[in-house]
């Protein structure tokens, strides 16, 4: 048994009420059963208790065991002094204030119907992916939807922690942000951190002057990548190497690698060398980028805006010296979904909320015009009966993966609440 189930069970009252006693053999009315804050001190605040008959208000504290108090060492912290009821499963030792005062003890065990402490121990009984796989089906739909909303409201907000860091790093200059962010979700997984390095390495300001040339761009990214240091017959390879060492001369750049780049394992389209041919030639494409995604209400502008493809030369090649067939290398479809998922909703989020403005129930329209992410957790959701039709429960369920189901949070979990109901 964990506390968090303690605290489920006082907070909406999953017990019998009508008799309750301390382990004095007071006895207790709760008027109100305090606010669960989870913040650092006692567990429910501005608790109102009748204990006999006195009322009080106050904090209440919850433990498995009531000699826990000790074990925490609430007896030194100030912060306990107001507790007027001490809820534990086990009543175990006597507590004591301060001023040696004993603090109530409610033993909840002696109130809990055994269908509810059945319902929690079926809920965390061991299973082989997740604690309440064999009932999702139970969930009714309305409280699943209403969660979802939750969990994709949490995830945006997640992701916009990094995001505002960057921010200010950045000197609060947000297309510089955008840059680098669009950088590291071209890199995907394996070279996204090195790509988001050779962004940040780069002043933005260099950027918007070099943007009329393509190649330009693509030197400054294939220089900083590492992708010029070695002497190639190639003329294109010898162009960007030369425009590189000028850029690095004109702008006062130190010449610098930033991070080796991972070939091994990609797809041909997925090489860094195309990726960053991309990227180069979306900045050369789009001026003012930021603006343009921060007014968007319709993913198929997102679908024009990132309509772009490579630089001439890397459509014959996905290697600098290596010829290959002729092909455009445009931006997919399914990549374009990934860039707006991990990167235009999360920094819209941010930058709204930076102005005080709220547009969450237009990010939740524009993740329902996504197709669905296809990955391992959403695979067993779905094998579990729990459908995705769209982006936003993908990425809801995700959130619901790693932030709940992971860490063993069923009773911060309205599922959770809603299986132990039944």
């Amino acid at each position: 048994m964990k506390e968090d189930f303690l605290h489920y069970l006082w907070k909406f009252k999953k017990f019998d009420t009508s008799s309750l006693e301390t382990s004095n053999k007071e006895s207790i009315s709760i008027l109100h059963s305090g606010q669960y804050l989870q913040l650092a001190g006692p567990d429910f605040f501005n608790a109102q208790i009748i204990i006999g008959n006195q009322k009080w208000a106050g904090n209440v504290e919850i433990h498995l065991k009531s000699s826990d108090w000790y074990v925490h060492h609430h007896e030194r912290d100030e912060a306990y002094e107001n507790v007027i009821l001490h809820v534990v499963w086990e009543h175990d030792a006597e507590i004591f204030r301060k001023n040696n005062t004993e603090i109530p003890v409610l033993e909840l065990k002696k109130y809990v119907a055994k269908d509810v402490l059945e319902n929690y121990q079926s809920l965390i009984a061991p299973k082989s992916w997740i604690f309440c796989e064999k009932q999702l089906n139970d969930i009714p739909e309305f409280a699943l939807e209403n969660w979802k909303e939750r969990l994709y409201l949490e995830r945006l907000e997640r992701k916009a922690l990094p995001i505002q860091e960057l921010f200010e790093t950045l000197n609060r200059d947000w297309e510089a942000v955008l840059f680098c962010l669009l950088a590291k979700n071209f890199g995907l997984n394996t070279n996204g951190e090195s790509f988001l390095k050779v962004a940040t390495s780069i002043p933005f300001q260099v950027i918007r002057k070099e943007s009329a040339e393509v190649e330009n761009l693509e030197a400054l990214l294939f220089g900083r990548s590492g992708l010029l240091e070695h002497e190639k017959e190639d003329n294109y390879f010898k162009d960007l190497k030369f425009r590189y060492f000028y850029l690095l001369h004109k702008y006062q750049l130190e010449k610098t690698v930033i991070a080796p780049l991972q070939f091994f394992k990609h797809r041909p389209d997925n090489f860094p060398t195309i990726r960053l041919s991309q990227f180069a030639n979306l900045y050369f494409q789009q001026h003012n980028l930021f603006s343009k995604l921060m007014s968007i209400r319709k993913i198929k502008e997102v679908y024009d805006l990132l309509d772009v493809s490579v630089a001439p030369y890397w459509q014959t090649h996905y290697q600098f010296d290596k010829e290959s067939p002729k092909k455009k290398k445009q931006l997919s479809k399914s990549f374009i979904d990934l860039i707006i998922i991990n990167t235009i909703l999360p920094i819209q989020f941010t930058y709204y909320k930076n102005q005080n403005k709220e547009i969450y129930e237009d990010l939740i329209e524009l993740s329902n015009e996504i197709a669905p992410e296809n990955n391992a957790i959403i695979e067993k959701f779905s094998a579990f009966g729990i459908k995705s039709e769209n982006a936003f429960s993908t990425q809801a369920l995700l959130q619901l993966k790693n932030e709940y189901c992971n860490k063993g949070k069923c009773m911060e979990c309205a599922i959770g609440t809603e299986l132990l109901k039944k």
